[in-house]
């Protein structure tokens, strides 16, 4: 019976298991002290360790041999100082015990000496000889993780791979010699049958017997062999990660860690760049279908990811990776359609001038091949295509040969893709969402990994999108506010508040990056959390819209959003660029909606070209949903006939409470002191706020107005117009005499005074004082409330209304907040 088939008749039995540890993970004596511990708490009925050199020796290594080769002197200097690190890691892990292990290491150390005064004389660097240089790192740190397993009383041997493992050297990498290999570690172990052994990783030797290296991935591919070697039931590889990441960290901080991978998605991942087992690593464990489980060497009670011929179900994308110094080689030409043998050309001659494809991509048409290569040989590699269809370029059947440098490839892997429609879709659409230009697609047959190439420039953007889109990690949005006033700071107070609520159950990420006003700014590198206000007090940064602009996009996040609480027109023109640049922008700032028209179609046309998001639902009746009702009226094909509304809670508590009983100028001056009004209350009885809502909602129903269409009775006496604040107030019982004969003349007719917005297509707009019925709709609202009624083909007997609160810091800000998410549902955020 098999080991693995005792281990499922019996729980209890133990396993035959190879351990393979990193550089890391043997650092230093205390490395050591770990690992050692960590096997030695594992109850396995062969333990085989396969270890790397100490970190940085392998490189120190080659440096000593260059450096020789070179006839520079500091060789001998480093010479001393690794030798130095090994004797005393030597004394530090074995004590008392250290003396025939440092006498050792001397040994090796003086036999690596005299090779190295070798190379100073001849004044070169065979391959031969740095092969023999280079992997003697792994057989010091063989040599002391036994001897310190052996002192401490385990039955441990050290097992010298270029003893037993043979291999050759072809085009396509090393190739065991399993027949050869697999003899001469039966016949060692005649001698040598441990239930520990410790193998040293990278090193081997040819069929000439001549000592080689299996490359710089040659420890874990070492460990790789020797678990098939030993027959082993699992291949655990320790690194100092928990496991493969669906993303790379340092990039996607959300990152998760997977639990399983198969073969085919690891091997895909690994080819892109991901820190997962190098593929060539991989090919004895696929053979022998040998799970290998990547470890943490700091965490080893963490279960790690499993990798396997099985495949997990767990959504359709398993990680993203990002291959960055590439480029694009594109073959153009009407002479390359339908033409047999196109592609073999092309690759023959890339192969010719020994440059690597990473990855190929044709249109259906042939009109035109591209390639993605490194970076660093596409010079070499758009050479040789020039030479290679010299003759079709001079003829004109091929048009030209481009090269396009400054990209990365995007790779979206998982076997949950095959025969599941929607996932290339969800991929493209996350990119276009975070504006990011794709120059070239490929997908293979297999359907387990999509490609896109990218501009370099975009890659950390298009990773976080794409992420995000795939549900992996939350929608994250480089936010920031303009004008942290009444209405923006309440709206940055309620965001403070829902932000762990909207992280935890929407997963939508609004990262708060920045807040400016007129005169100071706060950028803040990894986003606002908690108290705002104090961080903002303390800002020295002067205003710069330039400069804060340039900070939100600068973290490269996949989606940016500005939030207008200004009622600056400067700022109003800036919308179109910020849209056109893909930044979304969420605004109760009325200086777009209604000012210059020229204005507002350029802020309508960025949007649409961009699909950047344009909300201001709080331009008009601060949370109430006007805009958007309005907007759904249209949208479904209803025509609007007649908007009628009052949008100014001023001006609906001043006339909802003037009965005569009060002076209307003392009503103003309760207005006042409540917070009702402006500081100056000439900005509400101007009526030019609510001209502009109604030209914003005039736009909104397809018409292109302008506010100078609008005729606006001003209730505001032309001869206070120019007075101070102070003045007017002091003067303002002037107008009592005209409004108290305005509203005795009203209440004669059975009628109440309002002051009313109106819009008839193919009629003036106004908005002025107007009589109305008692029992009219608006004659009977609540203090502050606003109202508009939408008179349509749909609602032409009984008009649609929309009432509710329409002032104050609170529902504005909320209005803003629902704009905000919207945009951010719209993105693809879970709300």
């Amino acid at each position: 019976m098999s080991s693995v088939a005792a281990s499922l008749a019996d729980p209890a039995a133990v396993r035959t298991v190879v351990h393979k540890f990193g550089g890391t993970s043997v650092a230093d004596a205390d490395r050591y002290r770990h690992v050692a511990q960590l096997l030695l708490a594992r109850d396995e009925q062969t333990q085989v360790t396969v270890v790397s050199a100490m970190k940085g020796v392998t490189d120190a290594l080659i440096d000593l041999a260059r450096l020789s080769a070179a006839g520079d002197g500091l060789w001998d200097d480093r010479w001393h100082e690794l030798r130095a690190r090994h004797r005393a890691a030597a004394v530090s892990l074995l004590g008392e015990h250290s003396g025939p292990t440092i006498e050792w290491f001397d040994a090796r150390f003086e036999r690596l000496r005299e090779v190295l005064a070798a190379l100073a004389v001849i004044g070169e660097l065979p391959q031969e000889v740095l092969d023999r240089v280079q992997g003697l790192g792994e057989v010091f740190s063989a040599h002391l993780l036994g001897h310190h397993l052996q002192a401490l009383g385990e039955e441990c041997d050290v097992l010298d791979a270029r003893d037993v493992l043979v291999v050759n050297h072809g085009e396509l990498g090393v190739d065991v010699d399993w027949k050869s290999s697999a003899a001469k570690l039966a016949l060692w172990r005649q001698s040598h049958p441990a239930k520990r052994v410790v193998v040293t990783g990278f090193v081997a030797r040819d069929r000439k017997g001549n000592i080689t290296t299996l490359g710089r991935n040659g420890s874990d591919f070492s460990g790789a062999i020797f678990a098939a070697l030993f027959a082993a039931d699992e291949l655990h590889i320790w690194t100092d990660v928990d496991g493969v990441l669906s993303a790379d960290p340092r990039v996607v901080p959300e990152a998760v860690q997977l639990d399983a991978l198969s073969y085919d998605e690891a091997c895909e991942l690994a080819y892109f760049g991901a820190k997962v087992v190098h593929p060539q690593t991989m090919s004895p464990a696929i053979e022998r279908g040998l799970p290998i489980i990547i470890r943490n060497t700091f965490q080893p009670d963490h279960p790690g990811t499993r990798i396997s011929a099985e495949s997990s179900s767990r959504g359709p994308i398993k990680g993203l990776t990002l291959s960055a110094d590439l480029a694009v080689l594109n073959l153009e030409g009407t002479g390359l359609i339908g033409v047999p043998g196109t592609a073999e050309r092309v690759f023959a001659a890339l192969r010719n001038a020994h440059v690597s494809v990473v990855m190929i991509s044709q249109g259906s048409s042939e009109h035109s091949i591209c390639c993605v290569v490194k970076q660093a040989e596409s010079e070499r590699a758009r050479d040789a295509l020039l030479q290679g269809f010299s003759h079709e370029l001079a003829a004109g059947q091929v048009q030209r040969v481009q090269l396009t440098t400054g990209v990365s490839v995007l790779a979206a892997v998982g076997d949950g893709m095959a025969g599941q429609p929607g996932v290339a879709a969800r991929l493209f659409e996350s990119l276009g969402r975070a504006q990011v230009n794709i120059l070239a697609i490929a997908q293979g047959s297999s359907e387990r990994n999509i490609s896109v190439a990218i501009e370099s420039c975009d890659a950390t953007k298009a990773l976080r999108a794409a992420h995000a889109g795939f549900w992996l990690s939350p929608q994250t949005f480089s936010v920031g506010v303009i004008g942290p006033g009444n209405v923006g700071a309440a709206l940055l107070d309620q965001l403070n508040t829902a932000q762990p609520q909207l992280l935890a159950k929407a997963k939508l990420d609004l990262r708060l990056r920045a807040i400016t006003s007129r005169n100071k700014m706060l950028l803040d590198q990894r986003g606002l959390h908690g108290e705002w206000k104090a961080a903002f007090e303390a800002a020295r940064l002067p205003a710069d819209l330039d400069q804060f602009t340039e900070h939100l996009l600068s973290a490269r996040l996949p989606h940016t959003l500005i939030v207008d609480c200004s009622g600056s027109p400067e700022v109003a023109e800036r919308y179109a660029g910020w849209l056109a640049a893909g930044i979304h922008v969420v605004t109760p700032n009325k200086q777009a909606g209604a000012g210059p028209l020229v204005r507002y179609h350029a802020i309508r046309a960025a949007a649409e070209t961009s699909g950047a998001r344009f909300r201001y639902e709080a331009t008009v009746g601060a949370g109430l949903p006007v805009i958007t009702t309005l907007r759904d009226l249209v949208d479904t094909g209803d025509e609007v006939t007649a908007i009628a509304g009052i949008f100014s809670g001023t001006l609906a508590w001043l006339f909802n409470k003037y009965d005569g009983s009060v002076p209307f100028s003392e009503l103003v001056m309760q207005a006042r002191g409540m917070g009702y009004t402006e500081p100056d209350p000439r900005d509400d009885l101007s009526g030019v706020d609510v001209a502009r809502k109604l030209v914003i909602l005039a736009r909104e129903a397809g018409n292109d107005i302008s506010l100078e269409d609008v005729a606006v009775e001003s209730l505001v006496p032309e001869s206070l117009q120019g007075a101070s604040v102070e003045d007017f107030m002091a003067r303002l019982s002037e107008v009592d005499g005209a409004f108290a004969q305005r509203l005795s003349d009203a209440r004669e007719r059975g009628n109440v005074l309002r002051y009313v917005a109106q819009f008839k297509p193919g009629q003036q707009p106004s908005v002025g004082l107007v009589e109305l019925p008692a029992d009219h709709a608006f004659a009977n609202l609540r203090l502050t409330d606003n109202v508009v009624q939408f008179t349509t083909g749909r609602y032409c007997d009984n008009p649609l209304v929309v009432q509710g609160p329409g002032a104050g810091p609170e529902v504005t800000a909320a209005g803003v907040f629902a704009d905000v998410l919207r945009v951010a549902a719209g993105e693809g955020a879970r709300l």
